[in-house]
């Protein structure tokens, strides 16, 4: 460069004089000014493929595939597996039609399940995560308190997505969130309520707008053991919510507004076809409101759907049919000793009868298994027998159970 000649951006033109910074290179110079509006084009041509690759990996998954996946390891509930199949692949079809730009927008339907404790809720949300291409989390209802109050922050519900997809927002925006035991924010009377209720309407009201949609500031580290750290904000109004919840004791708002009682004999010809072992596939949002959500909480929760109770035969085939049975698990547990753990058949059906008398649901059936096996699975690993073949007869089965601690509780 010759002398007296003046040293200018190479780009915008611009004299050293005139700014605050000018690097040179190789027989060129780049203002501070060129380099900011440089640093923002390439920050927006990164976000813009990031959403881009996000979109094009959105393959829609058929309703009937998710069932399908569903039946591998819940066994009945048709009734949800549909109702779930189809709220993730319209959630899919939202996601899509941001490429489209259609006149027509999609509202996303978030849903609601009600089932009555191990009838297999979160087992249905769980199993939906595994074959799901987007960020997925499932989060506890009872730690959600008002926000200043002891407890989680309803904004950590979005700090569990975030964490779910790397921290990243593109991502969670379009991710789906299971909120389990719902009905544990239920407030105490259908009636609102003149004092301060926390941890029970205060967290509804507060799910309100996250569940419709709306721009979150999200602590990333959580609520207010970080108070110095920097908010990120999440647009939640692709975010699809589901639900769940056992609402123990909505059989009875059930039974009133259907004129008939949960225990006892059906009196008129109208009540003859009320199924009184299962009052849950009568459910109508009105019951929710009876049991203490709120009116405005309902009507964000559009789809509502029920889990039926389970009899002694689902109950059977919980126990040996599904991918991950109860079963299968204890026999690849006893695998890893070389053992091959061998049931007479009518084991299965006294696990069954223990676990109904008890009315603890598909848990029931684990506890029982535990209860009889615990004293092999504590000392096979260390005697390593020489008979590779442990079979479980129904006197083993009683003997074990009786001696248990399980077998000293009452039957609900």
């Amino acid at each position: 460069m010759s002398r007296g000649r003046t040293i200018q951006c190479s780009f915008c033109g611009i004299a050293k004089g005139e700014t605050q910074l000018l690097i040179a290179g190789d027989g060129a110079h780049i203002c501070d000014r060129c380099i900011t509006q440089a640093s923002e084009i390439l920050a927006e041509e990164i976000k813009l493929k990031k959403v881009n690759s996000l979109q094009t990996s959105l393959k829609l998954i058929k309703p009937s595939e998710i069932k399908n996946h569903l039946d591998q390891y819940v066994i009945g509930q048709d009734d949800a597996k549909k109702v779930i199949s189809v709220a993730v692949y319209n959630h899919y079809k939202r996601l899509n039609q941001k490429i489209e730009k259609d006149e027509v927008e999609i509202e996303k339907s978030n849903l609601i399940i009600v089932g009555q404790t191990g009838t297999g809720k979160t087992l249905l949300a769980r199993t939906v995560a595994k074959i799901l291409n987007v960020p997925f989390c499932i989060v506890d209802a009872t730690v959600l308190t008002e926000a200043g109050y002891v407890g989680e922050d309803v904004e950590s519900i979005l700090t569990r997505l975030l964490q779910a997809a790397d921290y990243d927002v593109n991502a969670a925006e379009r991710g789906i969130i299971y909120i389990d035991e719902i009905d544990k924010v239920a407030r105490k009377s259908d009636n609102p309520s003149i004092t301060r209720d926390v941890s029970g309407e205060g967290v509804q009201q507060a799910l309100l707008k996250i569940l419709e949609g709306t721009v979150v500031n999200v602590p990333p580290q959580g609520g207010r053991k970080h108070p110095d750290q920097k908010m990120i904000g999440v647009n939640t109004s692709d975010i699809l919510f589901i639900c769940g919840g056992a609402f123990d004791g909505i059989e009875k708002h059930i039974a009133k507004r259907l004129r008939t009682q949960t225990v006892g004999y059906k009196l008129s010809d109208e009540e003859k076809d009320i199924d009184l072992e299962n009052l849950y596939k009568y459910i109508t949002p009105q019951d929710l409101k009876n049991f203490g959500l709120i009116p405005e909480l309902i009507g964000r929760l559009p789809v509502l759907s029920y889990l039926n109770p389970l009899d002694k035969s689902t109950l059977r085939s919980i126990l040996t049919e599904p991918k991950n049975a109860l079963i299968k698990q204890y026999k690849k547990i006893f695998e890893y000793e070389d053992i091959d753990l061998q049931f007479d058949d009518d084991v299965f059906d006294f696990i069954v009868n223990k676990a109904w008398e008890f009315k603890l649901g598909a848990r029931g059936l684990r506890s029982i298994c535990e209860a009889i096996l615990l004293d092999a699975m504590f000392e096979i690993p260390s005697k390593k027998p020489k008979d590779k073949t442990l079979r479980i007869t129904v006197d083993y089965a009683k003997e074990k159970f009786d001696k248990s601690d399980i077998n000293k509780l009452k039957a609900a």
